[in-house]
């Protein structure tokens, strides 16, 4: 199987993880496979339910996937789920209706990113990393 070379990353010393929140299959497959291909690991949730159970028993979750729309909940709700945590994880909203005005509601209400769907790979492990970046350097901030 080949590879592209502008998807080889170096491997970081700390593991890296992310919880994705969708009820999209296809989110799911997308995102296990980046994150395999790296070492990387990658909790899944269909709900805010589901997600606040893995959040709470794994606490190293650095970053936070959601879904814009969860089947009557939505990013929002994972934004109050996880702004209530000790050591907030970012927040990164995926949509496949990912435009300005999304963007803009999102960053403002405390978001870290909004992707689009469908996923570039090249795009999601640059946005992925810069959250990772971000998380360690605001923990030391304080």
């Amino acid at each position: 199987m080949a590879v592209r070379s502008s998807f080889l990353i170096p491997q970081r010393s700390r593991d890296e993880t992310a919880l994705l929140i969708s009820t999209y299959q296809k989110d799911h497959e997308i995102l296990d496979s980046v994150f395999r291909e790296r070492g990387w690991t990658l909790y899944s949730a269909r709900s805010t339910t589901c997600a606040s159970a893995i959040l709470q028993q794994n606490p190293g979750i650095r970053v936070v996937f959601t879904e814009q729309d969860l089947s009557g909940e939505g990013w929002k709700d994972v934004l109050g789920l996880v702004s209530g945590m000790a050591d907030p994880p970012p927040l990164i909203v995926v949509s496949s209706v990912a435009d300005d005005r999304l963007w803009a509601e999102a960053l403002n209400l405390g978001a870290y990113d909004v992707l689009a769907k469908p996923f570039d790979a090249e795009e999601l492990v640059r946005v992925l990393q810069s959250a990772w970046d971000r998380g360690r350097t605001g923990s030391a901030a304080e």
